[in-house]
């Protein structure tokens, strides 16, 4: 992407996702990618639920066809966000699915940026939401750009390889890719996504509409998390930035902030008044404490150096996710 008076072509995988939509909004309010203006916008997902908006044009089914993806390669693409994924309970539990859009997915939309490049096409730029459950629940005492990949459920081992081919296809030039670790998202809409983490969601939302959560960590519990605008940045920096200066491995774990269960209903009385504190009752599973409940501090350089960023603090995480 690097001359800047050509226009980009856009394509969004899991544009129905509530990141995907975020991202898309984004798009269309401002127009531009980096110092470039927004072209054509072609959005994948398996359903659509609503009218496209103008100018934007929409592709229903899976990655996992490679038809599909060849319909979003119809015209030179610039710039592939690749958001579509099915996600870590799920995976868990249907591995023939998850194998086809975690992995299948993936390659054909690489394989995609290949016959492009060697149609004489651009080289796209593709943007990889992984996720840091490639590191796995056994983490050490800080996390860094060193720390092992140890991913302990199929979503994370899937988004690992993922990570491995998008760095492959980057070093021999068939794309311009980098992956993002993504931490948790918040805040999730409440629908079942099989998403064992959607409880972080609630505890935003449900207090501050008045309403009791149940927290199923201990107070002390401690993990990283994102708002979906501070998410929708760090995707978009991505597309612009200079990838020559990243890892070979060309996979980045994003800034994000780190917090107790404790310290987050702090945030929310900060936000939302007192009155929360009585809404919140906490109720530990070992499991999924186990899984979400003992992340250590984590240091993010390479990240840092290339201008990702996180919220800033809790109480502007809290606002910005329940705002989006």
């Amino acid at each position: 992407m690097s001359d800047p008076a050509t226009a980009v072509h856009v394509v969004v995988t899991g544009a129905g996702g509530f990141v995907g939509r975020a991202l898309v909004a984004r798009l269309l309010r401002e127009r531009r990618v980096g110092a470039r203006p927004l072209g054509a916008l072609t959005l994948l997902d398996l359903a659509f639920g609503d009218a496209a908006p103008a100018g934007v044009r929409r592709i229903e089914g899976s990655i996992a066809d490679a038809g599909v993806v060849a319909r979003a390669f119809a015209e030179p693409v610039h710039l592939l966000v690749h958001l579509a994924s099915i996600p870590g309970g799920t995976a868990e539990q249907q591995y023939g699915p998850a194998r086809d859009v975690n992995l299948l997915g993936t390659l054909h939309l690489l394989e995609a940026c290949k016959a492009q490049v060697e149609r004489g096409g651009p080289v796209p730029r593709v943007v990889f939401a992984s996720t840091i459950a490639v590191y796995g629940p056994a983490m050490p005492a800080l996390v860094d750009d060193d720390t092992p990949t140890r991913p302990a459920m199929t979503y994370g081992a899937q988004k690992l390889m993922g990570e491995i081919a998008v760095a492959d296809f980057a070093r021999r030039r068939w794309c311009d890719g980098l992956s993002l670790r993504l931490p948790g998202v918040l805040a999730r809409p409440p629908a079942r996504t099989g998403q064992l983490s959607a409880f972080l969601s609630d505890l935003l939302r449900d207090p501050a509409a008045g309403r009791d959560v149940t927290c199923p960590m201990s107070p002390a519990a401690t993990t990283w998390a994102s708002s979906t605008p501070n998410v929708v940045d760090n995707l978009l920096h991505a597309a612009a930035v200079d990838t020559a200066a990243l890892p070979a491995h060309r996979a980045l774990a994003l800034p994000t902030l780190r917090f107790s269960m404790a310290e987050l209903v702090d945030a929310l009385a900060a936000v939302h008044g007192p009155q929360v504190r009585e809404l919140v009752h906490f109720a530990p599973e070992p499991r999924i404490e186990a899984l979400f409940g003992r992340f250590p501090p984590l240091r993010t350089p390479a990240a840092d150096a290339a201008g990702f960023r996180h919220d800033g603090d809790l109480p502007t995480l809290c606002r910005r996710a329940i705002e989006s």
